[in-house]
């Protein structure tokens, strides 16, 4: 299960300590459930309303449901941070800086079969312009409050990621931009 292909997507493995124990083929990961490294991004503006992605129907997992700004799986230790804000621009064509925020573990069993188990590092920032996202990562954009996407998402959860469920509760209690 090493990865032994530079271009093949991979993972970094890791423990509950968030230890690198070594990679792995992203699809490969999915489908047995092994704990890897994530990282989620939670951009907001200046009102404090969260900027959502719908993510595109063309993904190998959860396409056509609302998430978080963006997310991604980290292939180097030690620059989570640094690839957080490269994922955010490959997927909304902007930059900002981040800030961590926390980290939690979840594990998610999906309906195509494939299983999310991943130490979640999330990173928060603020932005105010044009979001010229990428039509292969993304199908739609759109700022909520975080009132609204509470009673959005207790109306109906399955328009919502499975990560990003787990994430919102993990909010409660922290300083957000």
């Amino acid at each position: 299960m090493i990865n032994s292909s530079a271009a093949s997507p991979f993972v970094l493995l890791v423990n509950e300590q968030d230890e690198i124990l070594g990679t792995a083929e992203k699809l490969a990961v999915h489908q047995t459930g092994d704990l890897h490294r994530a990282f989620s991004v939670l951009v907001f503006n200046e009102q404090g309303e969260f900027l959502l992605q719908q993510r595109a129907d063309g993904k190998y997992h959860s396409g056509g449901l609302w998430s978080n700004t963006c997310c991604g799986h980290p292939t180097e230790p030690g620059n989570t941070a640094t690839q957080a804000e490269q994922r955010l621009f490959e997927e909304m064509g902007f930059r900002t800086p981040l800030e961590p925020l926390l980290q939690f573990q979840y594990r998610a069993e999906l309906p195509n079969g494939l299983i999310e188990h991943e130490l979640d590092h999330v990173f928060v920032g603020q932005y105010a312009g044009d979001v010229p996202f990428n039509p292969e990562e993304v199908q739609a954009i759109r700022w909520i409050s975080p009132d609204l996407l509470a009673a959005e998402m207790a109306n109906k959860p399955e328009a919502f990621t499975a990560w990003f469920r787990m994430l919102v509760p993990q909010l409660q209690g922290t300083t957000l931009p």
